[in-house]
């Protein structure tokens, strides 16, 4: 029977300390003060808008309020997490792009329609926005995957 090496006080402190690198923490942030600003800034347009504004501004407004404070959120809770995330900080994030693209260019096409000037454009480039981000869920969703493979075949656990 082998006997289960010691730690160290220093390996003990080690394993206690938060497990988020630098960059996700960096990453973190960056979401977490881009959204909360995002979402102060369109507040603050909303806000001073003179005037009543049509029923599509409103849902503009709404929408894009909702878009920063989804990511204000996502960086406040991954500044939160002190265990190994396997890839769902990036799903989450790809799927906050996807939703994002898809209401943006869903508005923008109706907007776009009910002014006359054709749905050509913004089909078009809504759509190049949406390829990307379904690449990107479809990328993030691949790397967890196989992330939680390699850990089952290491550990022996199963990870939700």
């Amino acid at each position: 029977m082998t006997e289960e090496p010691r730690l160290s006080a220093q390996d003990m402190i080690d394993r206690l300390s938060p497990v988020l690198s630098l960059r996700t923490r960096i990453r973190a942030v960056a979401a977490l003060l881009a959204g909360v600003t995002g979402a102060v800034f369109m507040g603050t347009l909303w806000w001073t808008e003179p005037g009543p504004l049509p029923g599509r501004t409103h849902l503009a407004f709404a929408l894009l309020t909702v878009f920063c404070l989804a990511w204000a959120a996502y960086g406040g809770w991954l500044l939160t997490r002190r265990i190994p995330l396997f890839a769902t900080d990036q799903v989450i994030a790809a799927w906050i792009g996807l939703v994002a693209s898809l209401a943006t260019t869903a508005v923008v096409t109706v907007v776009a329609v009910q002014r006359g000037a054709g749905v050509g454009l913004p089909s078009a480039a809504g759509g190049v926005f949406v390829a990307v981000a379904l690449a990107l869920v479809v990328r993030a969703q691949a790397r967890r995957a196989a992330l939680l493979r390699r850990k089952h075949e290491l550990t022996g656990r199963e990870e939700r």
